[in-house]
C-alpha cells in the first residue's frame, strides 16, 4: 500500500462517519478509458447534496424551493486545475417546508483525466444562505498507462449491478446499471453490500478466482467473506461483481478488500474500498438516472 493510499484511508472515516447527516458527499472512482487511443482514465464523480440542510425560498403561495451550486475541480499537485465545472441544483418545489424528510439531490459526472495524481474537490454553496460554503476533497491516482494487470477502483452499490434496459447514461458501465451507496454508508434496511470493479489486461478466457472480505480499519480478522469466479474478457474489461451479507455486521467503519487470484491461488490484483455500517441511521438514496 502506497503512502497516497494510506492517506486516503485515514481521510475516509471522516468522510463516511457522518454521511447520513452531511451536507455534501463526494465519491470518486477511476477506470481505464474504453478508447485505447486516449491516454489516461475515466473519472466518475458522484455528488450528493442533503435536502435537509438547504434553505427553502418562498416562490409563491405554498411554493418553496431550495437551490445550490456545486463546483467540481480536479487539481494537480502544482495547484493547477485541469478540470472545473459549476452545476446548479434545484430540488423539487415543496408545499410545506416543515416536512421531516427532504430528499437529497444526487448527480454524477464522468470526465477524462491524464495519468497522474490529483485532488478532487467539491464545493457546495446554498443559494439562499450567506456564508454557507462546504468543501470536500479526496486524493486520486489515475494510472492506466501500463499493459500490466490492473484493477479499477471498487464501486460500492446499494443494489446489484443489473443489465440496463435503457439508453446509455453516466450510471451505466459495460451495460450494467450501477446504483451507488453515497459515501459508502450501509444504513437501516441495507443488509446487503454489493460492489462493481473492472480488471484490465487479463488473458481472454483466463479463469479467475475472486475473493473479497470485510475487516475493521485496523483489524486483521475477516468479519465477512465472499468468493466468486470470473473469466478474462476478450477485448474488453473483465467485470467483477459480488455481494456480502451485512445483517450481522455491527456498527463501525470497515475496509472491503477485493482480491483477484489465478487458479494456483496466486494474487494477481487487489483493491480496497472503505465503508461504514450503521443500521440506526437512514442513508441517502442512490441516484439511478443521469442529469
Amino acid at each position: 500500500m502506497t503512502v497516497f493510499q494510506r492517506l486516503f484511508l485515514l481521510l475516509l472515516p471522516c468522510l463516511v462517519g457522518s454521511a447520513a447527516s452531511a451536507q455534501l458527499l463526494l465519491d470518486v472512482s477511476s477506470f481505464r478509458n474504453d478508447d485505447v487511443a486516449v491516454k489516461g482514465g475515466v473519472v466518475e464523480l458522484y455528488v450528493t447534496v442533503s435536502g435537509q440542510h438547504l434553505v427553502y425560498h418562498r416562490r409563491g403561495p405554498k411554493m418553496f424551493q431550495a437551490g445550490a451550486t456545486v463546483t467540481l475541480e480536479a487539481i494537480r499537485p502544482d495547484g493547477a486545475a485541469v478540470y472545473q465545472e459549476v452545476i446548479t441544483l434545484k430540488p423539487p418545489v415543496l408545499r410545506d417546508t416543515t416536512a421531516v424528510i427532504k430528499n437529497p439531490i444526487s448527480f454524477q459526472k464522468r470526465i477524462v483525466l491524464p495519468d497522474g495524481r490529483y485532488t478532487m474537490r467539491a464545493q457546495m454553496r446554498d443559494l439562499y444562505r450567506a456564508a454557507s460554503t462546504v468543501i470536500l476533497e479526496q486524493p486520486l491516482a489515475v494510472n492506466f498507462g501500463s499493459d500490466k494487470l490492473a484493477l479499477s477502483n471498487v464501486v460500492l452499490l446499494a443494489s446489484p449491478a443489473s443489465r440496463a434496459a435503457i439508453a446509455a447514461n453516466n450510471f451505466i458501465r459495460n451495460g450494467l446499471t450501477l446504483t451507488r451507496t453515497p459515501a459508502g454508508l450501509y444504513a437501516r434496511g441495507q443488509d446487503k453490500l454489493f460492489f462493481y470493479a473492472e480488471l484490465y489486461h487479463a488473458t481472454p478466457g483466463q479463469p479467475l478466482v475472486l475473493r473479497y472480505y470485510l475487516r475493521t480499519l485496523q483489524g486483521k480478522q475477516d468479519v465477512v467473506i465472499g468468493k466468486g469466479l470470473a473469466q478474462g474478457g476478450d477485448g474488453k474489461p473483465t467485470v467483477l461483481t459480488g455481494e456480502l451479507d451485512l445483517s450481522k455486521v455491527p456498527t463501525g467503519d470497515y475496509r472491503l478488500m477485493v482480491e483477484v487470484r489465478n487458479t494456483k491461488n496466486q494474487l494477481i490484483a487487489s483493491q480496497t474500498a472503505t465503508l461504514r455500517r450503521d443500521p440506526t441511521e437512514y442513508a441517502p438514496a442512490g441516484a439511478v438516472m443521469s442529469r
